[in-house]
């Protein structure tokens, strides 16, 4: 179906991922130094470790993940990364949280080390902070990208 991934040091896709910090929030926007939103790092992300976005972006309003039914997230996670149990997150994996019980997925950000998360915020931008127990609880679904090699501390 698609050719072999290309192997990807989970270390340099967190060296990149800290890259991005101080990037400010923007909506839909996906560029370094310039302005994104948490799909816009991941999707950065996957410019800089697997080449051209596999597939166009839709517009997308704050309430998307609401409004749209399912789990739109983790379904376009399903077709591009490789999904994996929750308890088996290592650095390097995208995680995709739930802002509260019961709704659809519609936060993502990258695992930095085992207790720290970049990922973009609204208000904040671009940033490393502490994946505390109110995180932990939201997270619903876990991604590697295609070729992330096994993590080595």
């Amino acid at each position: 179906m698609f050719p072999e991934p290309a192997p990807i040091d989970r270390a340099a896709l967190i060296a990149e991922a800290r890259t991005w910090i101080g990037t400010p929030y923007r909506h839909q926007a996906s560029a370094k130094g310039a302005g994104c939103d948490c799909l816009g790092l991941v999707r950065g992300l996957w410019r800089a470790f697997c080449g051209a976005e596999p597939e166009p972006l839709p517009a997308y309003g704050a309430d998307w993940a609401e409004t749209g039914g399912g789990e739109a997230f983790a379904a376009a996670g399903r077709r591009w990364l490789v999904e994996i149990d929750p308890g088996r997150a290592a650095p390097g994996d995208v995680l995709l949280l739930r802002w509260k019980d019961g709704a659809p997925a519609k936060h993502a950000g990258l695992l930095a080390t085992a207790s720290t998360l970049v990922h973009a915020y609204e208000r904040v931008g671009v940033v490393e902070s502490p994946l505390v127990p109110a995180w932990r609880r939201r997270i619903a679904h876990v991604f590697a990208f295609p070729g992330a090699r096994p993590w080595q501390p």
